[in-house]
């Protein structure tokens, strides 16, 4: 398992970078997906959840951005996906010179999905273009359903949601129906999906939905 010592790129161009990767990316027929949460709301057991799924018919990479230690990466190795660990040198945020370096460094050729599980915070991710082709939030059950009123950015930015650990419902005071009105509020494109990747509930509809976006992304 390989790890990358990244900082910020000392390119000012960042959008345009982003938009030269994707360009790149969609002639290659692989789809990024960023991947943006809060930190323990669920992302790597979503992912592992998704390997084991679709791994046998498609050819996964994940890049585990983190300030420091390479836990995720080890996990998601271990389930046979090609993974890279990124540190960030201190920086919240993943931008899209960061993430090609990471890319160039699992290498992405034959891979048909990439996940870059982004640094786990609500604000910074949203705000800088990593040149993915998709995004998607991850909202838990135990955060709360006003995470809509208080991070409005990284819900509009989004093309998903998947609001993860349904499993837990019964347990927390989350009106699902009442997030699920703040965030089209914000966002009224936007694909929602609960589900439990600890019992597999809702899986099969955002699996499709992630084959039905590489799909569309190789037209």
């Amino acid at each position: 398992m390989k790890t990358i010592e990244l900082n910020a790129s000392v390119t000012s161009s960042n959008d345009a970078d982003a938009d030269a990767m994707r360009m790149e990316l969609k002639a290659k027929g692989t789809l990024l997906i960023n991947l943006m949460s809060s930190p323990g709301s669920g992302k790597t057991t979503l992912l592992s959840r998704i390997i084991k799924d679709l791994g046998k018919e498609k050819k996964i990479g994940v890049m585990e951005a983190d300030i420091a230690s390479d836990v995720d990466a080890l996990k998601i190795e271990n389930l046979g996906a090609r993974s890279i660990q990124a540190h960030t040198d201190g920086m919240c945020h993943m931008d899209a010179g960061m993430t090609r370096r990471a890319m160039d460094a699992m290498g992405c050729d034959d891979l048909d999905l990439i996940f870059l599980e982004n640094v786990g915070n609500l604000i910074c991710p949203a705000e800088f273009d990593t040149g993915a082709g998709r995004n998607i939030m991850i909202l838990s059950i135990p955060e709360g359903d006003d995470k809509p009123l208080k991070y409005p950015l990284m819900f509009e930015k989004s093309d998903a949601l998947v609001i993860t650990k349904m499993d837990t419902k019964d347990y927390f005071d989350f009106d699902l129906e009442k997030c699920i009105e703040r965030v089209k509020r914000l966002n009224s494109d936007i694909a929602i999906f609960p589900v439990s990747a600890k019992t597999g509930e809702g899986m099969d509809d955002f699996e499709d939905f992630l084959l039905s976006q590489m799909a569309l992304w190789k037209e």
